[in-house]
């Protein structure tokens, strides 16, 4: 069953501050825009008055019709040349709020974008990317058609409505009055019916991100989906969002149309109202034929600029809302965050990492302590492997020291400075990874190895593949180094994605080194390879493993055992095994009788 994407307590709070004014916080994206801004605004002005002045000529023409040739003559020359100045200045127009309005919704996705890139793993726990990406795309979207057209065309019609209705006064101030009658009958379906508009666009966008976000889980493990023959399944409940959708969408629909079928009628009602009385005027001598019809032309003008402003409304609401929704990503707290003053780290970074009495559990896990008062202190240079079981607290250990979380109590230093005093980049220079579940980009190999040190020369590059044992089989992939990966990696084996990995890790050359199970995908022959190349880039530089093959930590310096959060024992392989303690089973289940017994 598809879950709605907004729980209505939140829903109908937020639905208070959706107003128009939403759209002030736009503010800070139009503003380094100014000049082009205001030229659009000023050809906006321009077009306006031009369209004023059309009827003025109208009505000259009617009123002259039966004077000299010459004379009308005179007065169409005069109606082609405003015509030709609004064309020129509707195309100017045009051009400039396009193109302001491209630049402004360009900066707002950078600055989604760069907030979202930024943010810590708890993030991601509350909101599912695919919902990121919905606001990145759809609502900029709706922002851009607000910005660079809806706007423009409000402001225009805002601006031939007073006028047009100035200039109605001015004409004939009895039948203006009939008209302006009208207006409460116009105003009240805007209000009533916009306030209800405005819910409607807000749950038709909500829906759109959750059916957005659900294609996106599905699509990035399409081979489990079909693994597990769940594609009927999955095609179910993504058709059930997406009609979910629709559904708010007509309903949407069906309000705005409403409002612009009572809205037009309304208006054009009057016109004809209008127009039947000041045809009796003219009959009576009260009022020119040419008055009349210019009278006329300005009272369709002002009603189509009505008719605007009501199909405008229902884009500016969304827009609204799009924009609350970027804002509220653009406004997040993080729940890691960098110092106000940094902290500089000793130069050179020598590795020395301490745990000082860490307590932490995940956000979505508060309950459950998943490291639970841990003291440890690896020295520079040291190799120290982390093993236990499946929730232990191995791999927490890995993101803590990466600062994807911060603790609830206690702190991590890196060389006696504490990771919450120094800017996450800084440290983190000093850091390679070769995660768990290896990360291969749609780009090709040597850039996906380049992504360790984007500087790396193409030899380095080669070098680190070597290192990795994985310069073999890629230089037997079609292309070589130049060959495309595909989406995740879609090309190679598993073991082929961590050898990339791994290689990527080389190149960064980090004075500390995680790995996270990064020979667990790896075949016998694979593994002794790369785990001779990490045994040989371990010896200068501060190297944590996590693993749960015993085999690859033999060697290590020290092992640290890990039961629910806590450090249960420490020492080299003989010793832990000699002690008989958790460590010892794990040795018993996974080697032979004769290996268990050293």
């Amino acid at each position: 069953m598809a879950r709605k994407p907004t729980p209505a307590p939140a829903q109908e709070e937020r639905e208070k501050s959706r107003e128009l004014g939403a759209l002030r916080a736009l503010a800070p994206f139009l503003a380094p825009y100014r000049g082009l801004m205001i030229a659009a605004i000023l050809a906006l002005i321009s077009t306006a008055m031009i369209s004023l002045m059309l009827p003025l000529a109208v009505r000259r023409v009617i009123d002259n019709f039966s004077s000299g040739e010459q004379l009308l003559d005179h007065y169409f020359v005069a109606a082609l040349a405003i015509a030709a100045l609004l064309a020129v200045g509707t195309g100017l127009r045009y051009a400039l709020v396009t193109r302001f309005g491209e630049r402004v919704v360009a900066d707002i996705r950078k600055a989604v974008f760069d907030r979202v890139i930024g943010m810590s793993p708890s993030f991601y726990e509350r909101i599912m990317t695919g919902e990121v990406l919905s606001r990145i795309t759809t609502d900029t979207t709706l922002i851009l058609s607000v910005i660079g057209s809806s706007v423009s065309i409000a402001l225009r019609n805002v601006l031939i409505f007073s006028g047009g209705l100035i200039l109605m006064l001015i004409t004939s101030a009895k039948l203006t009055g009939m008209v302006l009658l009208l207006v409460p009958a116009v105003v009240v379906p805007i209000l009533v019916l916009g306030r209800k508009l405005r819910v409607m666009s807000r749950e038709n966008q909500d829906w759109i991100a959750a059916s957005s976000g659900n294609a996106s889980e599905s699509l990035s493990a399409v081979q489990t989906v079909q693994a597990f023959t769940h594609e009927a399944a999955s095609r179910a409940q993504f058709a059930q969002m997406t009609e979910a959708s629709f559904d708010a969408a007509r309903r949407r629909i069906k309000t705005r149309a409403l409002m612009t079928v009572i809205v037009i009628f309304l208006v054009f009602a009057g016109v004809v109202g209008v127009l039947w009385m000041g045809a009796r005027d003219v009959r009576a001598g009260d009022m020119t034929p040419g008055a009349l019809v210019q009278f006329v032309i300005y009272t369709v003008m002002v009603a189509g600029g009505v008719a605007a402003l009501s199909e405008i409304w229902g884009e500016l609401q969304r827009a609204a809302g799009a924009t609350e929704r970027l804002v509220e990503l653009l406004q997040t707290n993080d729940d890691v965050r960098d110092p106000a003053t940094s902290t500089a780290l000793p130069a050179p970074v020598a590795g020395r990492i301490a745990f000082e009495d860490v307590h932490f559990a995940y956000p979505a896990r508060p309950g459950v302590q998943a490291l639970d008062g841990v003291n440890l202190t690896i020295n520079p240079g040291e190799t120290v492997a982390f093993v236990g079981p499946s929730g232990a607290g191995k791999t927490t250990i890995i993101q803590m020291i990466l600062r994807f979380y911060d603790p609830q109590s206690g702190r991590i230093t890196l060389d006696g400075v504490d990771l919450r005093d120094v800017t996450r980049d800084t440290f983190r220079r000093s850091v390679a990874l070769v995660p768990q579940d290896p990360v291969i980009f749609a780009a090709s190999a040597r850039e996906n190895i380049r992504f360790g040190r984007p500087d790396a020369t193409d030899a380095e590059i080669i070098a680190a593949a070597e290192a990795a044992a994985a310069h073999q089989f890629i230089s037997a992939l079609p292309e070589g180094y130049d060959s495309y990966l595909g989406e995740r990696g879609v090309m190679l084996s598993g073991g082929q994605k961590q050898r990339i990995a791994i290689a990527r890790a080389i190149l960064r050359d980090a004075p500390v080194l995680l790995l996270d199970e990064a020979t667990s995908a790896l075949d016998a022959e694979s593994e002794r390879a790369v785990q001779a190349a990490v045994d040989k880039l371990s010896e200068d530089r501060t190297t944590l493993i996590v693993a749960h093959r015993l085999a690859t930590v033999k060697k290590a310096d020290r092992i640290v055992v890990l039961e629910a959060g806590k450090i249960v024992d420490t020492g080299t392989h003989d010793e832990l095994v000699g002690k008989g303690g958790l460590y010892a089973r794990l040795a018993r289940l996974q080697f032979t009788d004769g290996i268990a017994a050293e």
